[in-house]
């Protein structure tokens, strides 16, 4: 049994002897290379310059690259919020340019009312009596009916019957009175019917609304011959209507004959009423 342990304890010594053997070893080689490698740089060969010269080049490529990334750190940042910043600036360059954009809408359309109104009040036309300007409010129109809603009533004077012109020619006839406001029957609703005259031989006819923007003339003499371009006037014989107002120019669409209104009443955003009716007595 003592024995057994008298080798082991041998066998352990004799292990710690050779890794002790080996660190001098390690040590003494070490020492040598060191001592190689000083005499090389002391006497300064070509080939270890060269060798340095290599090595120095590769350690600060190596360098660079590793540090490349750090330094793009700041330019990356930068680039990021001058991004953010243009998006920002281009996002409220859009609001203030969509904000102008209706400013310019807002005055185009206060300039198209303007000059609306300055060739109403500009117009030529010769009205016996009163007359008042109104705003459209409301177009009525559907297949059979034609008619418009102005801003003006009772309280400004009107009444049923009044006429309606659009600058110098005439549109409709009033035929409801509100308050505030009256209704308009234009010349091409189905339920118009007015008294006109055309023509060298002041032809008479009436106009009759057939639902869309061209009237019809009926009634017409029996030998008349139908003819194109001829303007046709309101004859006043029914008692409400001026006599003398342009109306449209004739238009010949096989056998019929109609009538191309001076006034499109799709168009319509100021009109004039004539607040004084006139009988036939007074012609």
């Amino acid at each position: 049994m003592s024995s057994s342990r008298d080798d082991f304890s041998i066998a352990i010594r004799s292990a710690l002897l050779k890794k002790g053997a080996r660190q001098k070893f390690s040590l003494v080689f070490l020492f040598i290379v060191a001592l190689i490698i000083f005499l090389l740089d002391v006497y300064q060969f070509k080939f270890v310059k060269l060798t340095r010269t290599l090595i120095n080049d590769g350690i600060y490529r190596l360098s660079n690259i590793s540090t490349a990334p750090i330094k793009l750190l700041p330019s990356i940042n930068n680039k990021i919020k001058e991004t953010i910043f243009a998006i920002n600036e281009n996002k409220e360059l859009k609001v203030e340019l969509e904000t102008l954009k209706n400013k310019e809408f807002q005055v185009e359309f206060l300039k198209n009312q303007n000059d609306s109104l300055r060739r109403i009040l500009d117009s030529d036309i010769k009205i016996k009596g009163k007359s008042t300007l109104a705003k459209v409010l409301l177009d009525k129109d559907s297949p059979y009916l034609k008619s418009i809603v102005i801003n003006r009533g009772s309280k400004s004077g009107i009444n049923k019957g009044m006429p309606v012109v659009d600058g110098n020619y005439l549109i409709g006839k009033i035929v409801e009175v509100n308050y505030l406001s009256s209704r308009v029957l234009l010349l091409n609703d189905l339920n118009s019917r007015i008294p006109i005259t055309f023509g060298e031989e002041s032809t008479q006819a009436i106009l009759t609304g057939k639902s869309e923007n061209k009237p019809v003339l009926e009634y017409l003499p029996e030998l008349y011959t139908p003819r194109n371009d001829l303007t046709v006037f309101t004859s006043g014989k029914d008692g409400v209507f001026i006599p003398g107002i342009p109306i449209g120019k004739t238009e010949l669409d096989g056998e019929i004959l109609k009538v191309k209104l001076f006034s499109d009443p799709n168009q319509l955003s100021f009109v004039t009423v004539q607040l004084i009716k006139i009988r036939e007595d007074n012609f």
